[in-house]
């Protein structure tokens, strides 16, 4: 059961001030990132003020960031543990700067989650082409959730079309490939 005194600390924070105050909070934060969907997504105002020789301004982007954190850390997630006699399914997508996946079970035809993950680009990355960063969700999704995914059944899911396309070609680049 949730502490609800904890909860109410959580709920009365105020914003950070310096970036110091952005650190803490986003370490804090951050123990609980698998149980926040988009967490990468949501923190990236924040960690853009973690830079190397940014000034400090905490934008209203940055204000709205914060509270979506805040709400995320009060809210129970649904999460399940994952029975074992069960395939898996991942759920992968990207951004322009972000990949994300879901790992999750179907319960009498109801997906529920098991582990969210997310993590942004590098500099390398932002330049690939949406295809290429689909392909990089679904990589991201293997190497995160391997110990879950060894010699199990695994079902993958993705909004991106043209994935279809490069599984039946025969002569793709050799990046995708890989």
């Amino acid at each position: 059961e949730v502490d609800k005194a904890k909860v109410e600390v959580i709920e009365k924070l105020p914003p950070p001030v310096n970036v110091k105050g952005v650190r803490s909070f986003l370490g804090h934060a951050g123990f609980y990132r698998r149980f926040i969907k988009d967490f990468s997504k949501i923190t990236k105002p924040l960690c853009k003020l973690l830079q190397h020789d940014t000034p400090f301004e905490f934008s209203e982007e940055c204000l709205k960031a914060f509270e979506t954190l805040k709400t995320a850390l009060v809210t129970a997630p649904v999460i399940i543990s994952p029975d074992w006699s069960k395939p898996f399914e991942l759920m992968c997508d990207a951004s322009d700067f972000v990949v994300g996946a879901v790992l999750g079970q179907r319960h009498d035809k109801t997906f529920h989650s098991i582990y969210y993950a997310s993590r942004t680009l590098n500099e390398a990355q932002l330049n690939y082409t949406t295809t290429e960063k689909e392909l990089l969700a679904v990589v991201f999704a293997f190497d995160k959730f391997r110990s879950y995914l060894v010699g199990t059944k695994v079902v993958v899911y993705t909004d991106h079309s043209a994935i279809k396309y490069l599984i039946a070609k025969k002569d793709a680049k050799p990046r995708l490939i890989r």
